[in-house]
């Protein structure tokens, strides 16, 4: 028992470094802060599974850097691959895209992807590890048993908020596009969602017109509930793989999101 909750310990800890790193990485991109993590908390579940399915099976291979890089940019490719395609099937959208990478599969996984997991991979099993080892150790086993508890409940409740808040969002998608379009026939206007007519308009508003841009993004936070406005804003390659259609609706929100 003791052994598996040291292994959530790590899933945890590596979990939430994932996070930060991920974080700290759009949000550059973005030129703002951005919660990078597919839960609410500040946990990326991917990172924290690979680093510990690193650690049982590739601990015996310390001193082996080499074999330890090539091992883990293979099985961080595979897991990423994986969890790429099953939360496309689940959720009918693709989270993230390599496509403009060199060398991707799919747009799932790309070679530089691999090369950084597998050099991560190797400063997780040379150093990282066996210094996290031994001050997790340190714990008293209470504090372990009482840590591992509470976070656990906490990530189940999380997971289930999370997955129930993204589950309709193609339903959402659709209703804010049947609020615009019904409020641009009142105008005397049609938009058209399968080309970038409506993302031209909006950037021709941002100047002449921030009423109608308001509105807009008034309507999207209406129809949109949190975790969706949010997965919208943390995700920038989000895309619908049901349509073209959502896909663009789902641009245009999140050009409105990002306009206070």
């Amino acid at each position: 028992m003791a052994n598996i909750e040291y292994l959530f310990l790590w899933f945890l800890l590596y979990s939430c470094a994932g996070w930060v790193y991920e974080s700290i990485l759009v949000s550059g991109v973005e030129r703002r802060w951005v919660n990078r993590g597919f839960l609410n908390g500040p946990l990326c579940p991917i990172y924290g599974a690979g680093a510990v399915l690193a650690i049982v099976l590739l601990s015996g291979l310390r001193g082996h850097p080499v074999l330890v890089f090539l091992i883990c940019a293979f099985g961080a490719s595979v897991l990423e691959y994986v969890t790429s395609w099953a939360m496309e099937k689940v959720f009918h959208a693709r989270w993230w895209d390599y496509s403009d990478y060199r060398f991707n599969i799919q747009g799932r996984v790309s070679l530089l992807g691999a090369l950084v997991f597998g050099a991560a991979g190797v400063g997780l099993i040379e150093f990282a590890q066996p210094w996290v080892a031994q001050w997790t150790m340190l714990i008293p086993m209470n504090a372990v048993h009482a840590v591992c508890a509470i976070c656990a409940v906490a990530i189940v409740a999380d997971t289930v908020v999370t997955v129930r808040g993204m589950v309709n969002l193609t339903k959402s998608l659709r209703d804010f596009s049947e609020i615009i379009q019904s409020a641009a026939e009142h105008a005397g206007e049609s938009y058209q969602w399968g080309k970038d007519v409506l993302l031209q308009k909006i950037h021709e508003w941002s100047s002449s017109s921030q009423e109608i841009v308001s509105n807009m993004r008034g309507s999207a936070v209406a129809t949109l509930n949190r975790q969706q406005r949010r997965m919208i804003q943390s995700f920038p390659h989000l895309k619908s793989t049901e349509s073209t259609k959502d896909s663009k609706i789902l641009e245009t929100v999140r050009e409105l999101l990002r306009r206070k």
